[in-house]
């Protein structure tokens, strides 16, 4: 019995694992005070990114309202040298995310980008990161894992950013579940062990 529940526990967090591995999501809550330095815009702002590292994409969703002025350009930068904090050069095309609505205070924007295409990355990034695709790649997603990627939305009032927001991992609703299965197999297993040991 005590294999069993061994073997369904490691079971369960091993399909975490792996339901994990395909698709891997990102949030950020954007505003002024997230800025650096800080500022006291009242816009906000709201950014979902999603890699599918099985299809190699990346799908970035974003709204904002709010800004001071007509919105000049938006994108991630990475990596920055502390999580959380700092700043960090461009990562994705310039100037701006492609089809990003410019000139505005408020709007919507959802893009897909492949990874493997040279125009999804800004080319210093490019260069600094291996020269190549891959390169970038790599060093952009372990930023985004380690919390040095944000992103930026610039206005003509705010020419280094208005709104900004470190992106961080969104757990899996399904993950969870799986890990919290698995947790509750071993709690029950060591509940056995310690009542066995009291009788």
């Amino acid at each position: 019995m005590k294999r069993l529940a061994l073997g369904l526990s490691t079971a369960l967090l091993l399909l975490c694992s792996a339901a994990h591995a395909d698709i891997i999501t990102y949030q950020a809550t954007l505003n002024g005070t997230n800025e650096d330095p800080q500022n006291n815009s009242s816009g906000t702002g709201q950014a979902r990114v999603t890699i599918d590292d099985v299809l190699g994409t990346m799908t970035v969703n974003a709204s904002f309202s709010g800004l001071s002025a007509g919105t000049t350009a938006s994108h991630i930068h990475c990596c920055t040298a502390l999580p959380f904090a700092g700043t960090a050069g461009v990562a994705t095309s310039l100037p701006t995310f492609p089809a990003f609505p410019l000139g505005v205070t408020a709007g919507t924007y959802t893009e897909t980008f492949d990874f493997s295409n040279l125009s999804t990355w800004n080319p210093a990034f490019v260069n600094n990161n291996g020269g190549n695709v891959a390169g970038a790649q790599a060093a952009f997603l372990a930023g985004l894992a380690s919390g040095r990627a944000y992103l930026n939305i610039h206005t003509s009032a705010f020419p280094r950013g208005e709104i900004r927001g470190f992106l961080t991992e969104v757990p899996e609703p399904g993950s969870l579940a799986l890990f919290g299965l698995g947790a509750a197999g071993l709690a029950g297993l060591r509940r056995r062990r310690v009542t066995a040991a009291a009788s």
